[in-house]
């Protein structure tokens, strides 16, 4: 490869170094995703290096970079907490200059960095990723690294985001694939009509629980109280409900009713599992077209439930799954999405 061919200009063999993000590593990030990306990566946070800076500086984004000796990014990675706990870590917004993709496991090195430099110096307790399944090879990674898959995020994005040349009504889906830093044992609540599947979660759980079956009905005058998300670039909404009430029927109707007029697609709901009614609240849930989407540990701190609903046929066969656990908790999403549709 000539000097001219040389991506960013920067001379592929060196030394690579990964540290916790530096203020100066800014620019050369938004230049990696400039090459790696285009303009299409849609968190533009990463485009623009004095709002990462100070992203970074608040720990509302917790970036690793791989470094040249001469100081020029060649990878990021990054965590940022996208639920309600605040202790638990997304891991994403990775990428690797082309010309380095084959440097020694760079990228996994990058999602070891960042979990570790996280748990020791900013209290993180979880960590979790959502590897596409357009392909496997995310996928390969978390399982390499002993996270764990525990739910499935149907149509959780537009394919067009990947690639533009995708049909535009084509959608992209996720596993959830999580691992504990901090354990927290407790009790859950397993929704009867879901105690199978949830135990069968548990299993795999790197962490220890009490499991219940949910029996007790909501108690009287308690209020639901939820909080709400939109994701334009992605046409989802995402609810995190830390009372289901009496009133959940009527409080999820008003927020679809919002989400629909902003063009969502997709909803996902998020329920507490330390709730000993939560059993109701998914029965009501499932009246209104919602079906399982899996665990969540750690969500609420204590485990939650992800359920999620679409107005579309969901986009099946663009699923590429590599393991047995992942595919096994995809029959039991795509049974519960056919009985829910039957009952409608």
């Amino acid at each position: 490869m000539n000097r001219q061919d040389w991506p960013l200009g920067i001379e592929p063999g060196q030394k690579v170094v990964i540290d916790l993000f530096q203020p100066r590593d800014a620019p050369g990030v938004a230049a990696l995703f400039n090459a790696v990306y285009g303009k299409d990566y849609p968190v533009k946070v990463y485009y623009d290096p004095e709002l990462l800076a100070r992203e970074n500086a608040a720990r509302r984004i917790i970036s690793s970079v791989a470094r040249t000796t001469r100081g020029e990014v060649v990878g990021h990675i990054s965590l940022f907490n996208s639920a309600p706990h605040p202790k638990l870590f997304e891991l994403g917004a990775g990428g690797v200059l082309p010309t380095y993709r084959n440097t020694a496991k760079l990228l996994t090195r990058m999602m070891v960095h960042g979990p570790q430099v996280a748990a020791e110096r900013f209290g993180l307790e979880v960590v979790f990723g959502d590897p596409v399944c357009t392909h496997v090879y995310s996928q390969k990674i978390c399982h390499g690294l002993g996270w764990t898959t525990h739910a499935f995020e149907v149509d959780l994005m537009p394919a067009n985001l990947y690639d533009q040349a995708s049909d535009p009504d084509s959608r992209v889906s996720a596993t959830m694939d999580f691992k504990t830093v901090v354990p927290n044992p407790h009790d859950v609540y397993l929704p009867a009509v879901y105690e199978d599947a949830l135990s069968f979660l548990y299993e795999g759980l790197d962490d220890a629980r009490q499991l219940k079956v949910s029996e007790q009905t909501v108690p009287a005058g308690l209020a639901t109280r939820l909080e709400s998300k939109l994701y334009p670039f992605s046409q989802l909404a995402r609810l995190a409900v830390w009372e289901a009430g009496e009133d959940l029927s009527e409080a999820l109707a008003k927020e679809e009713d919002a989400a629909a007029r902003q063009g969502v697609r997709v909803i996902q709901v998020w329920l507490q599992l330390s709730r000993p009614w939560v059993g109701q609240a998914v029965t009501m849930l499932r009246e209104r077209g919602y079906f399982l989407g899996g665990l969540l540990p750690r969500w609420f701190d204590r485990d939650g439930l992800l359920m999620q609903r679409m107005g579309h046929h969901p986009h099946w066969d663009g699923i590429t799954l590599e393991y047995d656990r992942a595919k096994a908790l995809l029959s039991l999403v795509q049974e519960d999405w056919g009985q829910v549709i039957q009952r409608r």
